[in-house]
């Protein structure tokens, strides 16, 4: 499997193929319950992530755009006010009166984020009819290489249960839970270098 650099002239197809991939997601599900609002403005949520983490040059995709992994580099995870701003405009509508709600419980999850040096994996999804198929892996796996090439850890969050065997194959460790407010558990793994 054949995996490159993501550059902006993928964003739009990835935006997409974000969306289909997330589309089960407890997590998403949580931020919008709707599934006609989800499908709108989850599309915008990939969008902002792909624009947030472009410039980091750590986002890897297929050929034929089967999926993408978005990381960050170390201490470039937080989100900085003007883009917490940008992620307002742009999903803010869709979110509407549970913006309290959603903003509690992902700064929740913020709060556990590591405060070592690390590399943050923000976001790994793969067209749905391609999943268990090896693609995730080959995405995963240049992140991985450059944690242990630079000796440093990885780090994730994952709302789905299912996905805790996988980032455990990669050498992940579940290092704690905690659960969104009236909404799913998320699981925080974390990955030492090799």
């Amino acid at each position: 499997m054949a995996v490159r650099l993501a550059a902006m002239a993928d964003h739009p197809e990835l935006i997409h193929v974000l969306a289909r991939a997330f589309e089960d997601d407890p997590i998403l599900r949580w931020v919008y319950p709707s599934t006609r609002v989800r499908a709108r403005y989850g599309g915008e949520f990939f969008r902002w992530s792909l624009w947030r983490c472009a410039g980091q040059q750590v986002t890897w995709t297929t050929e034929e755009h089967a999926g993408a992994a978005l990381w960050t580099l170390p201490g470039q995870w937080a989100v900085s006010l003007s883009q917490l701003a940008r992620l307002v405009r742009w999903t803010g509508v869709g979110v509407r009166w549970r913006g309290p709600l959603v903003m509690w419980g992902l700064t929740a999850v913020e709060r556990r984020h590591p405060d070592d040096r690390h590399l943050y994996l923000a976001v790994l999804g793969v067209e749905p009819e391609r999943q268990g198929c090896g693609i995730g892996s080959a995405l995963l796996t240049p992140g991985l290489e450059l944690c242990d090439r630079e000796r440093l850890p990885a780090y994730l969050e994952t709302g789905k249960e299912r996905n805790l065997a996988f980032y455990s194959r990669h050498g992940f460790q579940v290092t704690g839970q905690l659960r969104l407010p009236a909404g799913p558990p998320v699981w925080l793994m974390r990955r030492e270098p090799r």
